[in-house]
């Protein structure tokens, strides 16, 4: 189960976007603490790069999908969890697009806002229902 992976992803990233670059020393602590197996810090590496090469389209994704806020508005939380899932969704086809959703949903609620989860599972509902 990745849910721990996730985590740590969404962390990296969540911390990443305040300072401009990934946080490697961050990153291996967590993995260290979470003990991740190497199936796990396969998945991170795969997260981060597609989350890097990809960060503009998933920004318009946001966009066009959000109806309340531009990505430039959005929690850096909420938008950090978007981008795991939809580095998920559309880049990772051995994970289900609703485990994707529900796991966003999840993180979401643990750590962001009170409205999060159901924010993020819209804007991923509406993803994935135009993207099969």
């Amino acid at each position: 189960m990745r849910t721990k992976a996730r985590e740590v992803v969404f962390q990296v990233l969540f911390a990443s976007s305040f300072i401009g670059e990934v946080d490697n020393g961050l990153k291996n602590a967590l993995c260290k603490n979470e003990k991740l197996d190497g199936n796990d810090l396969e998945y991170i590496e795969g997260i981060l790069k597609s989350v890097g090469e990809h960060k503009s389209e998933f920004e318009e994704i946001i966009d066009r999908y959000s109806i309340s806020f531009p990505s430039a508005r959005i929690y850096p939380a909420d938008k950090n969890i978007l981008f795991v899932a939809l580095a998920e969704i559309k880049y990772m086809d051995d994970i289900p697009p609703a485990v994707s959703a529900n796991e966003a949903a999840n993180i979401a609620s643990k750590y962001s806002s009170e409205k999060s989860a159901s924010y993020v599972s819209g804007i991923l509902s509406e993803v994935i229902k135009q993207n099969l």
